[in-house]
């Protein structure tokens, strides 16, 4: 059943918030530097991974494993970025670290009609907020 912008803003801030919860005992891994541009204009403010900056799957999972919290994988939802969660999977899974696929699936489902990218998340989020609002 597909949602309004109304629902779709609902589930959209409900994530964002499940988010900012785990904070304290997560790190985000996006893709690149506008993604965590887009994070921090989103108001989330928690420690971040940018996977092609920080030297790709390996070298981010090997980061994180030193960092001794768990990952929220939050890669864009196109081939690209399918290969690139595959591969960040697989990596932490290799180093016994815990990670969270299910939230970058929740987000591509609710925004996948408009964006295909982290980057987008926050102008997204804006104009649901806007059409829900007039």
């Amino acid at each position: 059943m597909a949602l309004n912008d109304a629902e779709r803003f609902e589930a959209l801030e409900g994530i964002l918030n499940e988010i900012q919860e785990m904070s304290d005992t997560h790190v985000l891994l996006v893709e690149g530097k506008k993604d965590v541009r887009a994070i921090h204009n989103l108001g989330l403010d928690m420690d971040i991974i940018c996977v092609q900056r920080d030297g790709g799957p390996l070298r981010s999972a090997e980061m994180l494993s030193g960092v001794g919290k768990q990952g929220i994988i939050l890669t864009d939802w196109d081939d690209r970025g399918n290969r690139l969660a595959d591969d960040l999977a697989h990596h932490l899974s290799a180093l016994c670290v815990k990670y969270d696929l299910d939230i970058r699936d929740r987000l591509r489902d609710i925004c996948i009609k408009d964006i295909k990218d982290v980057e987008s998340l926050d102008s997204l989020y804006r104009r649901l907020q806007n059409s829900n609002t007039v």
